[in-house]
């Protein structure tokens, strides 16, 4: 009686998707090394710099996430047959979360300098800046999730449909930025991102991620037409708007629910209450996750 189930094609698969983790973080490492001008052991074990962990964390999570998606979704016998095709898929992942990543430090936050800050050890700023990485990661496997079946025929579909997402985040961003300013007498939230309220930041974090898997949700439950560029953007964009409002009319109701009598602005926002941030992170986190288990297919 045979106990492991592992074929010889499986264990080449699990080490070829390793080795490309192993390459990829070293490769980040490098580049977190060159930023801050000192080797990342120094940066992290001596000045004990937490919002470096954070930010160096969330990559790693974010690669190795991103293989194991790919390794679920992509057959070995395709593998085999059409192993360019695998490639530049991979490619084509990680330059969609970094160019979501790119767009939100320089055009959604583009009046704060989240790596300067992470620099600095602040950790609201990571926790923003990681936040976002997150997001883009499951957004770009969403639309990979709503697109693979048609093959690249349709990428400049996805990459449309890539840059209206990043549209809808930037104007969920400004929503709270307002609303932030309106509670707080007209003071900037990216400004106050350089006082170091950690609580601030896990909100935003939380947001952000709640957010894109509501997106997620809005992919997998939206019809994708082969080479119809206008209809598939009406429906990402009814789909994702409509899994925007029930993230937020959901949360809401969740929180008032859980805290009660509790003005959860004021607690993060000039209390720093950590506790009450990380109930909001959880929520939105846990209400996203519940609308792809209701609404993908």
């Amino acid at each position: 009686m045979s106990y492991l189930s592992l074929s010889n094609t499986s264990l080449v698969a699990i080490a070829i998707s390793f080795a490309v983790i192993c390459i990829t973080i070293f490769s980040l490492r490098i580049v977190a090394q060159l930023k801050a001008k000192q080797a990342l052991k120094d940066e992290l074990a001596q000045h004990d710099n937490f919002a470096m962990g954070i930010s160096f964390a969330s990559e790693i999570t974010v690669v190795i996430a991103t293989m194991a998606f790919l390794f679920d979704e992509i057959s070995m016998s395709t593998a085999q047959h059409n192993p360019l095709k695998v490639v530049i898929l991979i490619v084509l992942l990680f330059s969609f979360i970094k160019v979501g990543h790119l767009i939100h430090r320089k055009w959604i936050l583009h009046r704060f300098n989240e790596e300067a800050a992470i620099l600095k050890q602040n950790v609201c700023a990571a926790l923003v800046d990681s936040g976002m990485l997150l997001a883009n990661c499951i957004i770009a496997l969403g639309l990979y999730t709503w697109t693979h079946a048609q093959g690249f025929s349709n990428l400049l579909i996805a990459f449309v449909s890539f840059f209206t997402l990043q549209g809808m985040f930037a104007l969920d961003s400004k929503i709270r930025e307002h609303r932030f300013a309106k509670a707080n007498q007209g003071a900037s939230l990216q400004s106050n991102f350089n006082l170091e309220n950690t609580s601030i930041g896990i909100r935003y974090a939380g947001k952000s991620i709640g957010l894109a898997l509501a997106v997620y949700a809005g992919l997998s439950s939206a019809a994708f037409q082969n080479g119809k560029m206008v209809e598939n953007i009406f429906t990402l964009v009814m789909h994702c708007g409509v899994m925007w409002v029930l993230l937020y009319c959901l949360s809401f109701v969740i929180k008032a629910i859980s805290l009660p009598n509790i003005d959860t602005a004021l607690e993060v926002d000039h209390q720093d209450n950590i506790g009450i941030a990380c109930i909001e992170f959880a929520v939105f986190c846990a209400i996203g996750y519940l609308l792809i288990s209701m609404f993908s297919i």
